[in-house]
């Protein structure tokens, strides 16, 4: 009985945690929290775990994107991180990301370094 008890205590203590320090943008000083994939206008939050996108003209939020979304995937595609934004609502700026990021029919994005309105 011993021996169990030895046994049980080790493992729990054996348990790789799942945890990493957030990464810094140097000159923001944002924590590198989320991601953008311009092909889907959508939002991926690296510190909760879950997916932002629009389902019905409604941003909604999802462990994973709906297969099929917008007859993308996520595997094939690109994704910048957001280097100047690291508060809860990030769906705000998605007008700004469009235009930042935006995505070519061919299947690459093209980066803006200035935007205008």
């Amino acid at each position: 009985m011993v021996l169990f008890f030895f046994n049980a205590s080790f493992a729990q203590k054996s348990k790789k945690q799942d945890y990493s320090p957030p990464l810094i943008d140097p000159i923001s000083n944002c924590q590198l929290r989320y991601y953008y994939y311009p092909n889907l206008e959508a939002y991926y939050d690296t510190q909760k775990r879950i997916y932002y996108y629009k389902e019905n003209s409604e941003w909604t939020t999802g462990e994973e994107i709906p297969e099929g979304y917008r007859g993308y995937s996520l595997f094939n595609k690109i994704y910048v991180f957001i280097t100047d934004y690291d508060d809860d609502i990030i769906t705000q700026f998605v007008d700004l990301h469009k235009k930042k990021y935006p995505y070519t029919k061919r299947g690459n994005m093209k980066m803006l370094t200035d935007i205008t309105n």
